[in-house]
């Protein structure tokens, strides 16, 4: 492993770290363009780029009329489905209120942007081929750890450093500024104020952030690499995510940092809220869904789920063999040293 991070350090200064080498970057968006390919090889599968979910509206059948938007080329039309999957990122809050589902009345959103200093001189991103995690600041959200990544990017190899918060009223990086009051309702606008009320400290956080200039950015930086110099980092913007507010019956207006399903009480229609999964959690989510939505087909398929994932049903840190096992079997296939 090799960082940039120790460059420049004073070498009588204490540092603490937890060092693994059981990882790597996995391409998310080529595994599913991969995975879409197959499904449409099979003439089972379509996928319709472009387009936009105008209304949805169930009927007495259970099935739900949606009624989509050609945006290539503005033409309109209606499908029927037995079941549909709200996987908008941060669309999807806005969809699942026009499904009128009372599971979804919920849930409110707080749209967070964030940025990245990158640096894509080759002299510098060859030194550093390691992700290099700090901790959050007080106050922060979870999501705002900082750290040092190397990535490949369309073939070019950089150095992410970030995040930074940003804040906009849009829930999409191409989103309109009207996303935010849109989805403010009579039945989640006092959540709204509540969880506002209730987390001053992440408000005064984001407004730090909002105030930091780049040399104030630059300065985070170079906590982890002190020989950083403005000339080769950029400012860029990352994207957008809309974290969750949920109206709890029990906890009352909590806001949520991870991922939410909300699902209908007849399994017809789910929706993926909060802050996008990572590798981490999108199989656990997916899993959950299924049982949520088709409890027999889940159950008939219990063999082939433990062919595709040798631990399910077990707990790991309850089992060190099948853990070694695991880990093993996951190196051998991303051709990591174990």
């Amino acid at each position: 492993m090799g960082s940039v991070g120790d460059r420049g350090r004073d070498a009588s200064e204490k540092v603490a770290a937890t060092y693994s080498t059981l990882g790597t970057d996995v391409n998310f968006g080529a595994i599913t363009g991969a995975l879409i390919k197959s499904l449409q090889k099979t003439g089972k599968a379509a996928l319709h780029l472009h387009h936009e979910v105008k209304k949805l509206k169930q009927q007495k059948d259970n099935r739900w009329l949606i009624k989509v938007k050609d945006l290539s080329s503005g033409k309109k039309y209606s499908v029927l489905a037995k079941f549909v999957f709200i996987g908008a990122g941060g669309g999807s809050l806005e969809l699942l209120q026009k499904s009128d589902i009372p599971e979804g009345k919920r849930y409110g959103g707080f749209p967070v942007g964030g940025q990245w200093l990158v640096c894509k001189n080759p002299a510098i991103s060859a030194k550093h081929s390691a992700k290099v995690y700090g901790q959050a600041e007080v106050g922060a959200p979870p999501m705002s750890v900082p750290h040092l990544d190397a990535r490949i990017i369309n073939g070019e190899k950089a150095i992410l450093f970030g995040p930074f918060a940003t804040f906009s009223t849009k829930f999409l990086k191409e989103g309109s500024y009207w996303d935010l009051f849109g989805t403010v309702k009579y039945w989640n606008i006092f959540p709204l104020i509540k969880v506002g009320i209730k987390n001053i400290d992440l408000e005064k956080y984001l407004i730090r952030q909002l105030s930091l200039s780049f040399e104030d950015r630059m300065n985070v930086l170079k906590q982890f690499y002190p020989e950083a110099q403005a000339a080769d980092w950029k400012l860029q913007e990352a994207g957008q995510r809309v974290q969750v507010i949920q109206n709890d019956p029990e906890n009352g207006p909590t806001l949520q940092f991870g991922t939410e399903i909300v699902t209908s009480a007849d399994g017809t229609i789910s929706a993926l809220l909060g802050a996008s999964p990572g590798a981490s959690t999108a199989v656990s989510i997916m899993l959950r869904l299924l049982y949520q939505c088709f409890p027999d087909r889940a159950g008939a398929n219990i063999d082939r789920l433990k062919t595709m994932i040798p631990s399910y049903g077990q707990q790991l840190e309850d089992n060190p063999e099948l853990l070694a096992q695991v880990r093993a079997r996951t190196s051998r296939i991303l051709e990591l040293s174990a």
